[in-house]
């Protein structure tokens, strides 16, 4: 049976049943959910692409939070997801999510086969203030495939503010074709390929060679780290940074997957 969303737009779910995700409201505007329109969608990979909301109410966040989004089908049956914000926090009423297309996913797949601007769905948040960054200390980044979105939104903010605390970025991506964002890293980013890179890049896991020298940057108060990508990379980026001398409570983890 076809549904539609709560805009009237087609919605035919694979399977029947919604993921509630994980859910923590920091604050009572953060509870409430917010009818939001897509108005721009961007291509970033051939299976990434990044949806620009408007939600005039937003209340605001910092980069590194998430959000809970919800579709409902006109007989009621909803679907949910938690995504990471990759837009900075600028005010404007507007935010960005960088979703991939997931094999099956009844969200993403929605998004990248059936919106278009003008399309509503419904969100709530900001959520978490675990994997947050303010801006106010030097902040080591390391992801790895669509793990870049909330670290994104960091690197935006520190361009944006032009903040002078220190921000280092290690990304990993299969290949060139890849990698989200490639348009928009700078010189605080270091990529790493492991399937396939430029003529004269090596290709390889990410490896202490990566990351240990800019441990060694030693910026004054030490690194805060940041780690977001699948559990397999959250885990092996992890002990690269304990091993350079990263301390254990310094290393904040998002993971997915």
């Amino acid at each position: 049976m076809t549904e539609t969303t709560t805009a009237g737009t087609a919605f035919a779910p694979p399977t029947r049943f919604a993921v509630p995700g994980r859910i923590e409201v920091g604050d009572q505007a953060a509870g409430v959910w917010q009818t939001a329109t897509i108005t721009g969608i961007r291509r970033e990979t051939p299976r990434a692409a990044t949806f620009r909301l408007a939600v005039p109410a937003w209340a605001g966040h910092l980069p590194g939070q998430h959000l809970m989004l919800r579709l409902t089908a006109a007989d009621g049956y909803t679907a949910q997801r938690h995504y990471s914000l990759a837009s900075a926090p600028d005010g404007s009423g507007h935010i960005e999510l960088t979703l991939d297309h997931v094999a099956d996913g009844e969200v993403s797949g929605w998004f990248h086969t059936v919106a278009r601007p003008g399309d509503t769905v419904e969100v709530r948040g900001p959520l978490s203030g675990f994997f947050a960054w303010p801006g106010d200390r030097p902040a080591l980044l390391v992801g790895a495939g669509s793990g870049v979105v909330p670290l994104m939104s960091m690197v935006r903010h520190h361009r944006a503010r032009a903040l002078e605390v220190p921000l280092r970025m290690v990304v990993s991506a299969r290949s060139p074709e890849e990698l989200i964002y490639a348009r928009e890293l700078g010189a605080e980013t270091t990529t790493v390929f492991t399937r396939a890179a430029p003529q004269g890049v090596p290709v390889g896991r990410m490896s202490a060679a990566h990351v240990a020298p800019l441990l060694a940057e030693e910026p004054e108060g030490g690194w805060e780290a940041y780690v977001c990508g699948s559990n397999g990379f959250a885990e092996h980026a992890s002990r690269l940074l304990v091993a350079a001398g990263q301390p254990v409570d310094r290393i904040r983890i998002e993971r997915f997957g």
